[in-house]
């Protein structure tokens, strides 16, 4: 393979998650992410803290949206599928609330995990494709993120759809920011670190 024939799969590779962002821009449902808002709202009211799982690609998605949560104070862990079903849901209490993404919806460890939540009064938002799998009908919102084709050559390995879940979840981080407020100087005393920080402190 040439040179020229790599830069084509390269810009393929891009325009196909750029058009893939561009449908969920056309596509996203508008009142379950402003109801997914409300419930995050809800639980940092209550004392309680938002707690993301996934299995898989999927952990990887929910890890970073516990790590920006925390960057605007919004109390969140990450919880591995497999810690949690071996007694890791035992730092989940009725005043937290449980985003959990699944992308088919099938994920054996998220569906086990649900009836443990939901007998611990835990609010569910399910992150996932379709409204017709098991795993949103259970939860109390689902936040439906549907791509048409992965960006990979065997249309198999998730691509476009993790980068339309994180821009959704960028998106939501960036709606939350606005709400609170939230400046500067705040972030500063919580990112004292890296070039980020040193940033923060020269403007500061």
């Amino acid at each position: 393979m040439n040179k020229e024939e790599s830069k084509k799969i390269l810009h393929k590779v891009i325009d196909d998650e750029i058009e893939a962002l561009s449908d969920l821009k056309n596509r996203m449902d508008v009142d379950s992410i402003l109801k997914a808002v409300e419930m995050v709202n809800e639980c940092v009211k209550n004392k309680g803290k938002v707690i993301l799982m996934g299995a898989g690609n999927s952990s990887i998605i929910a890890r970073k949206i516990a790590h920006n949560f925390s960057c605007i104070e919004i109390p969140s862990f990450f919880l591995t599928s497999e810690e949690g079903l071996h007694g890791g849901l035992g730092a989940v209490q009725a005043t937290d609330l449980a985003i959990a993404f699944s992308k088919g919806g099938k994920t054996r460890e998220m569906l086990e995990t649900i009836p443990v939540l939901k007998h611990k009064k835990v609010k569910i938002i399910a992150v996932t494709e379709s409204i017709d799998n098991d795993f949103a009908k259970e939860a109390d919102l689902a936040i439906i993120v549907k791509t048409d084709r992965e960006a990979d050559i065997l249309n198999m390995i998730a691509t476009s759809s993790s980068t339309c879940m994180i821009a959704v979840f960028d998106a939501i981080m960036v709606l939350m920011m606005k709400q609170k407020g939230f400046n500067r100087k705040q972030f500063a005393v919580i990112h004292p670190g890296g070039a980020v920080g040193e940033i923060l402190k020269s403007s500061s």
